[in-house]
């Protein structure tokens, strides 16, 4: 086994026995306020402006980021090559966050089932940016449901997939660009000053969408609909704004058969039924198959490739 196979070892220990634990402290929640600060600094005024400066404090934290973490990881490995992968593998779990996913989507499926709507709702908000405070009950499972098959590519597979092609510190980068996106990529107030992240996380997110819907319809093998999941993922996955994250939530409808839909945006599987907890709890145990496959998968290339951390 080599370096870049261990560092990736160590990273899915860590995962499965530390999740992502909650703290201003996390190296990901200080990058945010990082976002944060230089988003506060942004000009006032002017579309240009603000096009230019958002898109030079995107590529310029993240690449400082990301050589931040070259840079220390080869001070480490001259010392100890040993400290090396273990600090490689502690640094990529930080850009995984699957395990508080799961956790998240599952106290939302109990509240429901439980009668408690409003806690619920509430619940939701560490899980999805819309409005829930008007959700219904198969609303709430619903945007349970797409969060997890959306984010099963953010917080999982797209990370894994920037560790195979560039390291830790490809992995760093795409975190660094996602959270860009998470905060200030989207209409309204940040319309210009994050189009440029925006842009970025399409590009960083466009194969990995589409790995994580094909992975999610491997998955539906054990006992949910594949055929389904394809053929949706196929047909409906270009109705979400997002050019990517209608791939694996139109997956995700097909292989569950249930209609996920967000409010005057978009209804994936129309047809289907209306979403409840039970249907929470089975995509849940179907991105912990995928989870699982991603991990065979990446291992087995880290095997044969370098071992550059």
């Amino acid at each position: 086994m080599n370096d870049r196979a261990r560092i990736l070892l160590v990273a899915a220990l860590l995962e499965l026995t530390i999740g992502d634990p909650r703290t201003r402290w996390h190296p990901v929640a200080l990058f945010g306020r990082g976002v944060g600060a230089l988003a506060g600094r942004a000009p006032r005024s002017g579309a240009i402006a603000r096009l230019v400066y958002g898109a030079a404090a995107v590529m310029g934290s993240a690449l400082a980021a990301g050589l931040a973490a070259a840079f220390g990881l080869r001070a480490i490995e001259a010392r100890s090559r040993v400290a090396a992968v273990l600090a490689g593998g502690a640094i990529l779990k930080v850009c995984l966050s699957y395990r508080q996913l799961e956790r998240e989507a599952l106290v939302v499926a109990d509240h429901v089932e439980g009668g408690r709507l409003d806690a619920a709702r509430e619940s939701l908000r560490a899980l999805v940016s819309r409005d829930t405070s008007r959700l219904s009950a198969a609303g709430a499972c619903s945007a349970a449901i797409e969060s997890v098959a959306e984010n099963l590519c953010d917080s999982l597979v797209a990370p894994i997939y920037a560790f195979l092609l560039a390291g830790v510190p490809g992995a760093i980068v795409y975190r660094a660009v996602n959270t860009w996106d998470a905060m200030v990529g989207y209409h309204g107030e940040y319309e210009f000053l994050g189009k440029a992240a925006a842009r970025l996380d399409d590009l960083a997110n466009y194969l990995p969408a589409r790995m994580t819907a094909g992975m999610i319809a491997v998955a539906a093998i054990a006992g949910a609909d594949w055929r389904g999941a394809i053929a949706r993922a196929r047909s409906e996955s270009g109705r979400t704004e997002s050019p990517n994250a209608g791939w694996p939530m139109a997956a995700m409808a097909g292989a569950l058969q249930r209609r996920l839909a967000k409010c005057g945006h978009y209804r994936l599987g129309a047809e289907y039924r209306a979403c409840e907890p039970a249907d929470v709890r089975r995509a849940v145990r179907l991105a912990r198959l995928v989870a699982i496959l991603s991990a065979v998968v990446a291992m087995a290339f880290a095997r044969s490739m370098g071992a550059r951390t």
